[in-house]
């Protein structure tokens, strides 16, 4: 699912103390020649609050039944983001369809300062202050999946150290 991204550490749900998220439930109509059916489609974020965090989808003709697969579905696409001190290592933009989404760490104190689907996200993987904008589309699907994109782009120094070939310090030396 995250095959595009470098640096992605898929987590094993087993031993974690997860922890869900309800972003949205939708309801869809499907109209037949004997009438409407209806269903519903249901948006979770699950994580650990400790850099673990996975999103998934869901959908039944009964709300409870769509929230049950949409966790399910989350534990499968569990992914590890690298956190500093309660923050995020370095600001980072990332987009899907028409969602565009921007996150900043922050101070300590600051909070998270993010908007419904945004704020999530962020919370189930442990952002305890950050600064966000979301723009364009508002669709929940597409906000989550945007987030998503801007958290798996996050790289910490030691990661970037391990690519160049140099210590630590020298990364931050410029």
């Amino acid at each position: 699912m995250y095959g595009k991204y470098k640096n992605v550490e898929m987590v094993k749900p087993g031993g974690l103390e997860l922890k869900d998220r309800l972003v949205g439930v939708q309801r869809v109509t499907k109209v037949t020649k004997g009438g409407r059916a209806f269903g519903f489609s249901a948006i979770v974020v699950v994580g650990d609050e400790n850099g673990v965090v996975g999103h998934g989808l869901g959908k039944s003709k009964e709300v409870a039944t769509a929230i049950a697969k949409a966790i399910e579905d989350a534990k499968k696409n569990l992914v590890r983001i690298p956190l500093t001190k309660g923050t995020l290592p370095h600001e980072q933009k990332g987009k899907y369809g028409g969602a565009r989404v921007y996150i900043q760490p922050a101070s300590q104190g600051t909070g998270v300062i993010a908007g419904g689907a945004v704020r999530a996200v962020l919370e189930s993987v442990g952002v305890h202050d950050v600064l966000s904008k979301s723009q364009g589309s508002s669709n929940p699907h597409n906000v989550v999946k945007a987030t998503f994109d801007a958290l798996l782009q996050l790289r910490d120094a030691n990661v970037i150290a391990k690519q160049r070939g140099i210590s630590v310090e020298k990364v931050f030396k410029g």
